[in-house]
């Protein structure tokens, strides 16, 4: 346990070259305590930390921070580098108690001796918002591939007659199973989940393009079951901020805003409060959530995120873990390859009864090669976080890229075969379907 105590609110503090203010905690109890930056993780000797303030140190009231004190941005309350060096210089002097400062610092070490550790920053977050890790490069298409689509939404394909059922036909398949743990594919990777006596709804895009224009990727097939007609949802997880995987539309029309709960990587409550949405929970990748006997994990994912030219990354992107004693599933969102991130995974939880994996949008591989897996990496993917069986997302519904609209399938189930996985274990669904949940 570290205590801090005695940094006035009225006071200053000298640190060498920095020159930047301190950020004060706004109205808060502890509004006297400051908050700086953390570039990178620092480990300073008891001696350093141990700073007494001779005199009047008893007036100040020592405060834990393992008692949850938090930045307006939820992180514990953190002392930077340049600050702690500062300080510990200081005391190596002797000059700290000759400044005559009205600053004061004790770091009191509860039950820990030698050497601390100070918070830092995790990985994937930036200063101004997040980035993979491991480190991706970030990809600009060219012209030609960015003429590409703008032709793809006006010339749609024509669709196999055995992509889709109705929606009457979809609607009849759900509630025959009504009671069951089931999956419907409602197109792209939209599903309707019955888990654990819930319905959730996983990125929701549910109209007619996802693009805040009437132009852009258009759907060349209808959801498997329009807003008006859904069920009541009890959750909505969402992997990221994609017009693909988040459209606003939707959102909004969609009923029961009161009761919904839902579940967004970091920087996305806000589009859903603003529009009447009273049960939003942002979280990081590795925290978790629970209700009602869930519990919802945001995992990470190779991506990025944005919805115009001057947002990119600022919020974040996720998989999902959704657990339950009635079963446990594995949402990818929209992810590229990483061997790193899915066998922790992998090795964190065991396994799944079900994967949902994306097995489109993956040509030319240069653009494509980091962000989206192919149908062949989604089956390694699905491997390695050790899932039963695996669903191919992500196809099938928009045009996002260059390989031939309906040859995704294909590759994924040769590859299944080729490792060794049977068709029971690797699902193409028609959207629409629904199909009993393993496990």
């Amino acid at each position: 346990m570290i205590l801090l105590s005695g940094i006035q609110s009225r006071s200053k503090l000298s640190t060498g070259k920095s020159k930047k203010p301190l950020k004060r905690l706004g109205s808060s109890p502890f509004r006297d305590f400051m908050v700086f930056p953390v570039p990178t993780s620092v480990r300073l000797s008891a001696k350093e930390l141990r700073l007494e303030y001779k005199q009047n140190l008893s007036c100040c009231q020592p405060i834990s921070l393992s008692q949850g004190i938090r930045t307006g941005e939820g992180h514990p309350l953190k002392i930077s580098e340049n600050i702690m060096n500062t300080i510990a210089n200081l005391w190596t002097r002797r000059e700290f108690l000759k400044t005559g400062s009205l600053w004061s610092a004790q770091f009191l070490l509860g039950g820990l001796s030698g050497s601390l550790l100070m918070e830092a920053k995790p990985n994937h977050h930036t200063e101004k918002g997040f980035r993979n890790n491991p480190p991706t490069p970030d990809i600009t298409p060219d012209f030609g591939f960015l003429l590409r689509r703008f032709r793809g939404s006006f010339s749609l394909p024509e669709v196999p007659p055995d992509h889709s059922l109705s929606e009457e036909a979809a609607i009849a398949q759900l509630n025959k199973l009504r009671g069951r743990n089931t999956l419907t594919w409602l197109g792209h990777a939209t599903f309707l989940m019955r888990l654990h006596g819930k319905t959730i709804l996983t990125d929701p895009f549910l109209t007619e393009y996802a693009s805040p224009f009437i132009i852009g990727p258009k759907r060349f097939v209808p959801p498997g079951i329009s807003i008006e007609k859904l069920p009541p949802i009890d959750t909505i997880i969402v992997s990221h901020n994609h017009y693909d995987h988040l459209d606003e539309k939707t959102v909004e029309r969609l009923p029961g805003k009161q009761t919904i709960r839902v579940f967004v990587p970091l920087g996305l409550k806000k589009f859903f409060t603003q529009k009447g949405y009273t049960h939003v929970r942002e979280l990081d990748w590795g925290k978790s959530a629970s209700w009602d006997g869930m519990d919802i994990v945001a995992l990470p994912a190779a991506h990025f995120s944005g919805r115009g030219l001057r947002d990119r990354n600022r919020t974040l992107w996720c998989s999902w873990a959704i657990r339950s004693t009635s079963g446990n599933c594995f949402f990818a969102g929209d992810t590229g390859y990483s061997p790193s991130i899915f066998r922790k995974i992998g090795s964190k939880y065991k396994s799944f009864d079900l994967a949902m994996v994306p097995i489109g949008a993956y040509a030319p591989k240069k653009v494509m090669a980091t962000v989206h897996t192919n149908p062949e990496e989604a089956i390694d993917a699905g491997m390695d976080v050790k899932a039963n069986v695996m669903v191919g997302m992500h196809w099938g519904t928009i045009e996002l890229s260059d390989e031939p609209h309906w040859e995704p399938p294909g590759r994924f189930l040769k590859q299944a075969r080729k490792r060794g996985i049977s068709q029971e274990r690797a699902w193409i669904m028609k959207i629409g379907e629904t199909r009993i949940l393993p496990g």
